[in-house]
């Protein structure tokens, strides 16, 4: 983490849609890229859902249906998925509220929940300003205020340290209430105060941390309950803990639980001679708790003054969320208005980065031409860009000491048509992607071949252009062998959707038998699956696979499409890359030494793509330097550029931005510009079921380079060597021939492999041939549910 004068915070201030008025006492929860925001009070209880979308900065009010709640203030707020649940509050001034409400967000539909009553003892009683914590299927209820009159009028306050679990059905509903039997010094009672749910990664006991709070006197104490044996302790911490408060907020990110605001003894105060007099006011510390160590460390203590308004301004009775790793802040109150009676509320929106952001996944291909990529890779969650870098084995034309760097780069360029790229265009629209598989393709450097026995294969095993070319045009029949990997780069569960692969087939090299042995004479390729989405998202992907209705999610096109006459089988399809053997630092300049190679800044885009056509080039020794966040990256305007050749191989690898610099990048992928001359690759994929097996349907590239003379569709097949390996695919040519479309026969199918890499699919691949030779092919998914029964059972 930052040091405190480091911290950087950022106000938003362009968004658009309808502002909710400020509060304090409302709640928030996170669904993926949304914060949404329920209640509070000012002016009035408030009683609308509003929902922000941290990715798009818009505010929206969804069409709710179903039993909407009333509004309520200091309620429990917690989300389980795409599911909301909300308890008790305060529904108007004196009277409190213990009804259980759940919202389906991804349908924006209330409904109102009776859980069972515990099976010895009352059900919690109405409350405001309780602790409500969710940890797997159960949501743990602490303290709270209650009113002791009958008369709302008549306020009666009674501080509150009950405790209460309750059990949750999958998906919708609840079971009912608890009331655990714990251990140990039970926490004095009080309301406003925060307690968050934190679980280590290796010791697998789940622990609820309380704190601070208000029971008369604003409190600061520690308790943290094992919710495995139902324990009580207070754990012994260090650093500096933060002044007594109610009304903060309290958020984990890691293993950090974050600590805001809230009400705290005025200056020169002594809270121990004279808690229940002294003067409260809000502040705008900043703490954070590391769960693990139980080390406090101050991050913004609370007499720093902010002169610049660099950072959000006292606040209590605001709300906290986490998208990622990085807190919002909206609203609050910020003062006390005696004259007027009246709370002074904050209407300002505030994010700050906590930590680097993670690796992006391995670069994809979309695009190759003979001078440019067009590439992308997964988004990375509240980043502010992403920083792309290249390099390549071909000397660079940067400015130099060294009089012998050539500056003739086109000389130099090695027209190695074993390493050819791909060229393929990607569909523009949704249709585009509900009718097809959408095409992104890349290149594959070699791939081994395996011959049916009962076909004459060549034997000529000359790795160069000629012979390659000219023995893979012979063997029609042959079996591709394709050694497919498990993705190991890092990547969300958001992260499922449609691409396809290329393989280039003109540079299959025949031998007699399957084998992983690399030699001399063949090369076996390892490929990367990526498993990425179509297209990113304004909205949350939800569980139940239907988007939130407010907003456009882009659909997934593993969904069964229907066409004329036919039903679309679900068709799913990946890009592979070529992984480099050895990841490199993760040193973000524009030249980094990797072994003999350097990495080139290719520039910082804003979005998750890019289109490829030149990358800079530093002086050797020199480095000028601007700065982005905390990190540290090239003015560009001072460097030069340098162009894509063709025929030549570059790697790619990419890291995510955010205010705290620049994190690790990701793993490299490795794709080759064009030769020209060579088609593309087919695109517009369909696969549907008929009386004899499947019908499999193309369209033909969108860049055939001449007159294209025949297709190859090829069907992975089970061979014993896949059971040994499962990651090794081997293809059967199934259909040669100039049509754009084949039947796939049932006989066919039943030898087919079902591939587990990601989810199960049946594996095809198309290529197209024109007077030169085979382009790269498209793969192509079809997937198979969860069961290993024949494809078209």
């Amino acid at each position: 983490m930052a040091a405190p004068s480091l911290l950087n915070w950022r106000r938003v201030s362009s968004f658009t849609g309808p502002v909710p008025r400020a509060r304090h006492g409302h709640r928030a929860v996170a669904i993926r890229e949304l914060m949404i925001i329920f209640g509070g009070g000012n002016e009035g209880i408030a009683d609308e859902l509003h929902v922000y979308n941290t990715v798009t900065n818009q505010w929206f009010l969804p069409a709710v249906r179903g039993d909407i709640p009333p509004g309520c203030a200091a309620h429990g707020f917690v989300c389980d998925g795409t599911r909301i649940l909300v308890f008790g509050g305060m529904v108007e001034y004196g009277r409190y509220s213990n009804e259980l409400y759940e919202l389906q967000a991804s349908r924006w539909l209330w409904k109102k929940v009776k859980p069972h009553p515990p099976s010895s003892g009352l059900p919690p009683c109405p409350r405001l300003g309780h602790s409500f914590s969710l940890y797997g299927n159960k949501c743990y209820l602490f303290g709270g205020l209650a009113n002791e009159s009958e008369d709302s009028n008549n306020n009666v306050p009674r501080y509150l340290n009950d405790f209460y679990e309750l059990e949750l059905q999958h998906g919708s509903g609840v079971v009912g209430w608890s009331i655990p039997v714990t251990k140990g010094i039970v926490p004095s009672p009080r309301e406003s105060h925060t307690a968050v749910i934190y679980c280590k990664r290796d010791s697998g006991s789940p622990k609820m941390y309380v704190f601070g709070g208000m029971c008369g006197a604003r409190l600061d104490d520690l308790w943290q309950l094992d919710l495995e044996t139902m324990s009580w302790s207070k754990p012994e911490t260090k650093g500096t803990v933060p002044l007594p408060r109610s009304l903060h907020t309290a958020s984990v990110i890691g293993n950090k639980m974050y600590i805001f605001g809230g009400w705290v003894p005025h200056k020169g105060e002594n809270i121990e001679t004279s808690p229940h007099d002294c003067e409260w006011r809000c502040t705008s510390s900043f703490s954070y708790l590391n769960l693990d160590t139980a080390e406090w460390t101050t991050l913004v203590s609370d007499s720093q003054e902010d002169k610049k308004n660099s950072r959000p301004r006292p606040r209590a009775g605001h709300c906290a969320v986490a998208i990622g790793t990085r807190l919002y802040f909206w609203s609050g109150r910020d003062g006390y208005k005696k004259a007027l009676n009246s709370q002074v509320c904050c209407k300002d929106l505030w994010y700050l980065d906590t930590e680097k952001p993670p690796a992006p996944s391995q670069v994809q291909l979309i695009k190759a031409t003979t001078n440019s990529f067009h590439v992308k890779w997964d988004e990375v969650p509240t980043v502010e860009g992403y920083l792309l870098q290249l390099n390549t084995d071909l000397p660079y034309q940067a400015v130099s000491s060294d009089p012998s760097a050539s500056p003739n780069m086109q000389g130099r360029v090695r027209m190695d048509p074993h390493r050819q790229g791909s060229n393929s265009i990607i569909p523009n629209s949704i249709s585009d992607i509900v009718n097809s598989v959408k095409s992104e393709h890349t290149a594959v450097k070699g791939t081994s071949v395996k011959n049916k026995p009962d076909i004459k294969a060549s034997t000529d095993s000359n790795a160069s252009l000629h012979s390659s070319l000219a023995a893979n045009a012979s063997n029609h029949n042959s079996c591709v062998v394709d050694m497919l990997r498990k993705n190991e780069g890092p990547h969300t569960s958001a992260n499922i959707g449609v691409l396809s692969s290329c393989l280039d087939l003109r540079t299959v090299i025949p031998e007699t038998s399957v084998s992983s042995t690399v030699s001399s004479a063949q090369t076996m390729v390892t490929q990367q699956t990526i498993k990425t989405e179509s297209s990113s998202t304004n909205g949350a992907v939800v569980k139940d696979e239907t988007s939130l209705t407010t907003f456009s999610t882009k659909a997934e096109v593993d969904e069964t499409c229907a066409l004329p006459a036919t039903k679309i089988s679900r068709v799913e399809a990946h890009a592979a890359t070529m992984p480099f053997s050895k990841e490199t630092p993760s040193n973000p300049v524009a030249m980094v030494k990797a072994g003999e190679r350097q990495w080139c800044d290719v520039g910082i885009f804003k979005n998750n793509t890019a289109l490829v056509s030149q990358f800079y080039l530093l002086p050797k020794g020199k480095q000028s330097i601007s700065k982005i966040g905390n990190a540290d990256v090239p003015d560009y305007s001072l460097l030069k550029k340098q162009d894509l050749v063709p025929g030549t191989g570059y790697r790619f690898r990419v890291a995510a931005i955010n205010g705290c610099g620049i994190g690790p990048f990701s793993k490299i992928s490795e794709f080759k510009t064009c030769i020209p001359g060579f088609p593309g690759a087919p695109s517009a994929v369909r696969i549907s079921k008929n009386v004899e097996g499947i019908h499999l349907s193309w369209e033909p590239p969108t860049s055939p380079s001449g007159n294209i003379l025949e297709y190859s569709a090829y069907l992975a097949i089970r061979t014993a060597q896949i059971q040994d390996n499962p990651s090794q695919l081997v293809f059967m040519r199934i259909y040669c021939g100039l049509k754009t479309s084949c039947i796939v026969t049932a006989g066919q199918l039943a030898n087919a492999h079902i591939d587990y890499t990601s989810r199960p699919a049946i594996v095809f691949r198309i290529s197209a041939k024109n007077e030169k030779g085979y382009g790269p092919a498209t793969q192509v998914r079809w997937l198979q549910g969860n069961n290993k029964k024949a494809p078209l059972n």
